[in-house]
């Protein structure tokens, strides 16, 4: 495997992180998820910019167009030869003593390098469970962080209670997003998600989704739904780089629907089969 660090490509068994590089000891970085499919990246544009917001967002002096980011990646992608899977890439404010003030010498730190993915074929095709959890991270989620524990642990709460994924909430009239997706419910044929806002991470799955929304004539309303509306929902799935498009047929002990895989979602998942 041939990792890229900075401006250098390695092999894996080169590779070696700092001790006191800040994404380390405080989580201080950003990092993006970006999709392979047939051996090219898959909305790179969209990526790119998101990275470029998160950057911005917590004052990481990291400029991607300057830098010749797609470049880089696209010599990564072609030096391991990848044809279906995900890079995994993160930029870090960079090494420093450990304190909580920002550096003011620090240089970012960039780290990329595959990591094996595959489409979930089989929740694809039948649908999954979700499991509802309390929302309590921060309230900038639409930053791309390190900062994933909270995350981790309602997706481990999900996995004991033998849900596929964790569904948060901030209250009971308001339904956020997953622990690593976004939600979406349909009813009366129209997608309903929540908006793209603090609360949130806009995924590149979810662009894809309401562009194909667009282009199929169905109506995407962005909508904060309440714990109390999901059991009103047609259809319900959820989206992300890694799982695309899965259908949801049951939240705790709430029916989606008739609890099959809907038309609506088969319809979309079709649709972002044409867009890859």
């Amino acid at each position: 495997m041939i990792l890229l660090k900075n401006h250098n490509f390695i092999h894996r068994s080169e590779a070696k992180t700092d001790i006191e590089d800040r994404g380390y000891t405080f989580g201080d970085g950003v990092y993006e998820v970006i999709r392979i499919y047939n051996g090219a990246y898959f909305m790179l544009e969209y990526h790119l910019n998101r990275l470029q917001y998160s950057l911005n967002e917590v004052g990481i002096n990291y400029d991607v167009e300057s830098e010749d980011l797609e470049t880089l990646l696209s010599e990564l992608l072609n030096k391991n030869t990848i044809e279906d899977g995900a890079i995994y890439l993160q930029i870090t404010r960079g090494i420093a003593p450990r304190k909580h003030p920002y550096p003011t010498n620090s240089q970012p730190e960039l780290y990329a390098y595959p990591i094996p993915v595959s489409s979930p074929k089989k929740e694809q095709e039948q649908g999954v469970h979700l499991t509802l959890v309390e929302d309590l991270r921060w309230l900038r989620c639409d930053i791309k962080s390190l900062n994933l524990l909270y995350n981790v642990m309602v997706k481990q709460k999900a996995v004991d209670s033998g849900a596929y994924e964790a569904l948060l909430y901030r209250s009971k009239d308001h339904i956020t997003e997953g622990s690593s997706s976004n939600f979406f419910g349909i009813k009366n044929g129209k997608v309903l998600t929540h908006p793209a806002n603090n609360y949130i991470l806009n995924g590149i799955t979810r662009i894809a989704v309401q562009k194909i929304c667009k282009s199929q004539g169905i109506p995407f309303v962005e909508k904060v739904l309440s714990v109390d509306e999901l059991a009103e929902l047609d259809e319900a799935f959820i989206a992300s780089t890694t799982a695309e498009v899965v259908p949801v047929t049951k939240i705790d002990d709430v029916v989606i629907g008739d609890g099959t895989v809907g038309e609506i979602a088969k319809k979309l998942q079709a649709g972002f089969l044409q867009l890859i």
